[in-house]
């Protein structure tokens, strides 16, 4: 059973906080692309200095309640919101495709932060000019020429086609003006007017018409004094067509209601519903500088949440199951994968299989799949969704352990590499290796890819980091600064930092554009195990594995350690961060898998 550490009492449970958006107006010309979410230009309300102390740090962190995650909330699916809906889309015709929701409210903040020449862009791109593209239409023109050329039999056959939603209104003032014209020619017809009775323009006008069969002259009739003859009247009625095609087409563009800046409150009730369905509310509202990157509420874990116990070997790697990490895969030594449920710590499946020890996994961003890199020389994918054969393929071409694997960001591919010094990137679909990449001069130990997926960064056991291409499979950079093997390399959610730990007894934080150290951060243990890694959390932490039986946090800015997590009984291996769960979980020599969580009754260091 998974032992569970005791939660904070005395929960806040109030989520009807205020959301503070910064979001540019005209006062504040502030770029958002300039923003970061670094904990040293974060705006909790704290007043923060630019460099805060240590002690301020802790402050910010310890500002949340840790109210676990709501089982009933909704996710962003398809499900709830889906852009290609035709209620959504609406058909104005045949033809074309009314112009979506989203790019009116679109060209209402740019109207409103004075973005016009932006706007009419949009405007234009999107055929939101309705009444110009359908006053060009043959329909619209051989309509108005039949009328006025007294073609009626052509306008009827026209308007047997739908034109517009009031077309039976357009239709009694049609047959209104044939029936007047043949009153004027002394000819008798009124048949095709009495089921159109209803869309008359005033309560007595069919019953002048009719009054009409007895009259000398049209200018009898109390409704049609006023008529002007045939010629006006055409030209009247091609007006009222005009005008109805207008405003039929006022509810099709831009002029349909949009209430006051519905995006940016839109913007709002999304931020505002990350929050609340947060594992952790802030007891301060937050000042959110950034919408690329959905809520994360700054913690710092300092406490065990959950204890998952079940392999017989030790636990090589874990890491959370998708973007929303529901749930957790280990690989162990003793040749079986094990997914966890994140919240209770209860293992949902045992993936058999492999014929030697796991030593990575990896999942696809939707978390329907998992790939295992084994010492079986083997890469495996892992169908978890509660297929019988869970093994949808095995991927071979190595020689020799296969020590990493990684998902390529569009989850279609995956890079391997291992003992034959060699990174591999196979195709899912056809399962063939598509590209190869040579130079490393010992076994290949972590390979990653940048947010784009045009760029694949490995670390080796030759004490080197490689960055190759991968479209030409050229190694386009090496860092060659590590005194001992590489173990690990990790990038930053916008790929502008890389994180590397090696048996030289550091991680380094590098900048990747320049291929410049950064900082060297110590104080953990790495120097003879295969293979303790680090990465990175909230962008603005880091978090490592280490020999010594610690989980190691430490601040990105300064390199200081923040915290040490002390449970394990043996040495930790990794430690991963979910932004969506806003914990760690860590894997270790002494078989178990461990959650880690703030909880304000603990202490942070």
């Amino acid at each position: 059973m998974p032992t569970l550490e005791p939660k904070d009492q005395g929960q806040d449970q109030d989520r009807s906080r205020t959301i503070k958006m910064a979001l540019p107006d005209k006062e504040n010309t502030t770029d958002l692309a300039q923003s970061t979410s670094s904990l040293h230009t974060l705006d909790l309300g704290h007043g923060l200095e630019a460099n805060p102390s240590r002690r301020t740090i802790s402050a910010v962190a310890a500002s949340h309640s840790h109210v676990g995650m709501n089982p009933n909330r909704i996710r962003p699916t398809e499900d709830i919101f889906n852009p290609k809906d035709p209620h959504i889309r609406e058909a104005s015709s045949q033809f074309y495709l009314h112009p979506l929701d989203i790019m009116r409210m679109i060209m209402q903040y740019l109207a409103d932060e004075g973005y016009h020449a932006s706007q009419m862009t949009i405007q234009d791109e999107s055929n939101v000019k309705w009444h110009e593209r359908e006053e060009n239409t043959n329909e619209t023109r051989r309509l108005k020429k039949a009328i006025l050329d007294g073609e009626w039999a052509e306008v009827d056959k026209i308007c047997s086609k739908p034109l517009f939603k009031n077309q039976k209104s357009f239709l009694f003032a049609v047959y209104k003006q044939q029936y007047l014209e043949y009153i004027e020619h002394r000819e008798m017809q009124k048949k095709r007017l009495k089921p159109l009775e209803q869309h008359q323009k005033t309560p007595v006008e069919f019953k002048d018409l009719c009054y009409l069969l007895t009259t000398k002259s049209i200018h009898d009739a109390p409704s049609f004094k006023n008529w002007e003859g045939i010629a006006q009247g055409r030209d009247k009625l091609v007006e009222q067509f005009q005008s109805m095609l207008e405003v039929e087409n006022s509810v099709k563009d831009g002029s349909v209601y949009v209430p006051p800046n519905r995006l940016l409150n839109l913007l709002r009730q999304a931020v505002a519903y990350q929050i609340d369905v947060s594992r952790y509310h802030p007891r301060i509202s937050p000042i959110v500088d950034t919408l690329l990157q959905d809520f994360s509420p700054f913690v710092i874990p300092n406490a065990t949440k959950t204890i998952m116990q079940g392999h017989r070997g030790n636990v090589k790697c874990a890491e959370f199951v998708g973007i929303e990490g529901l749930s957790i895969v280990s690989g162990s030594s003793d040749n079986t994968l094990r997914i966890w449920d994140t919240e209770t710590g209860s293992c949902l499946r045992i993936l058999e299989g492999h014929s030697s020890r796991i030593w990575d996994v990896s999942s696809n961003d939707s978390g329907s799949n998992v790939a295992s890199a084994s010492g079986d020389s083997t890469v495996k994918i892992w169908d978890i969704k509660g297929s019988s054969d869970p093994c949808r393929a095995t991927l071979s071409g190595h020689s020799g352990d296969v020590y990493t694997v990684k998902y390529h960001p569009t989850s279609a591919h995956v890079v391997s590499g291992g003992y034959d010094k060699i990174v591999r990137l196979h195709d899912l679909v056809t399962g063939q290796v598509v590209k190869t990449f040579s130079g490393h001069q010992l076994a290949v130990s972590k390979v990653i890819l940048n947010p784009v997926g045009n760029l694949i960064v490995s670390g080796s056991k030759d004490n080197t980091i490689k960055f190759w291409d991968v479209v030409s499979g050229v190694c386009i950079r090496t860092i060659t600064s590590h005194l001992g093997e590489v173990t690990s390399v990790a990038m930053n959610s916008n790929g502008t930092l890389l994180l590397s730990s090696s048996k030289d007894n550091s991680n380094r934080l590098w900048d990747v554009r320049m291929t410049r150290p950064l900082r060297k951060l110590k104080g953990h243990q790495n120097t003879s195990k295969n293979f303790i890694r680090a990465g990175f959390a909230h962008n603005s932490l880091l978090v490592g594995g280490s020999e010594d039986g610690l989980v190691y946090i430490w601040d990105q800015e300064s390199g200081d350690i923040l915290q040490k997590l002390q449970g394990h009984e043996a040495m930790v291996y990794n430690a991963v961060w979910s932004p969506k769960q806003s914990m760690f979980v860590s894997s270790s020599d002494d078989r178990t898998v461990r959650t880690w969580y703030y909880n304000a009754l603990c202490d942070i260091i």
